[in-house]
């Protein structure tokens, strides 16, 4: 064979053989990201279901005082049921914004017995739970920290092509429920 042979098999290799590397270690960094969003997800659950584990017990600590909002720990524990039920990221961060509204307002309203807020167990709980929540605070930002590349990764050109080609589309931020930022509001008829 000839040069000119050579040089022409070099540049048809390099015109489909250089593409189609870049396109596989494309999808290949686009999979690892969502891999990535996946167990950042997964440890949100962790903590959530750890969460919901503490609820039955700080639902019956609490029942027991004569008084207490009946209407407050219903909400706790449907929202619970609803968060369990969930098979959606969507549904699951949709409950999960809910439920922590209707916990507030078991603490907030907890607050108003003296007896209560002096129980050992409620104080227990009240404390796990707390250490729960920041737990879920940085599980949810780490997750949304993925969420932020993976989502800026499909929307770069050129991966973007790529990820049009395979069907790729962004993945949901997990985002405070509208009202977030009022605290809750608690109605005590004593």
């Amino acid at each position: 064979m000839s040069n000119k042979t050579y040089i022409a098999i070099g540049i048809l290799l390099l015109l489909f053989v250089v593409p189609v590397l870049w396109y596989v270690s494309t999808y290949n960094s686009l999979v690892s990201k969502d891999n990535d969003v996946e167990a950042k997800w997964q440890q949100v659950e962790v903590q959530y279901q750890r969460r919901m584990d503490l609820i039955p017990n700080l639902v019956n600590t609490v029942k027991g005082y004569a008084g207490f909002e009946q209407k407050v720990l219903t909400d706790v524990t449907e929202l619970r049921s609803r968060w369990q039920g969930a098979t959606t990221k969507e549904g699951k961060i949709s409950a999960a914004g809910e439920f922590e509204t209707a916990l507030g307002r078991l603490i907030a309203v907890a607050e108003n017995y003296p007896d209560l807020k002096a129980n050992q167990n409620f104080l227990a709980l009240q404390d796990e739970l707390a250490n729960t929540e920041n737990k879920i605070a940085v599980e949810r930002q780490r997750y949304n920290e993925a969420v932020r590349d993976y989502n800026i990764a499909i929307a770069s050109i050129p991966t973007k092509f790529v990820a049009s080609n395979m069907g790729i589309t962004k993945k949901p931020y997990f985002e405070a429920k509208t009202g977030a930022e009022e605290p809750p509001q608690v109605n005590i008829s004593i």
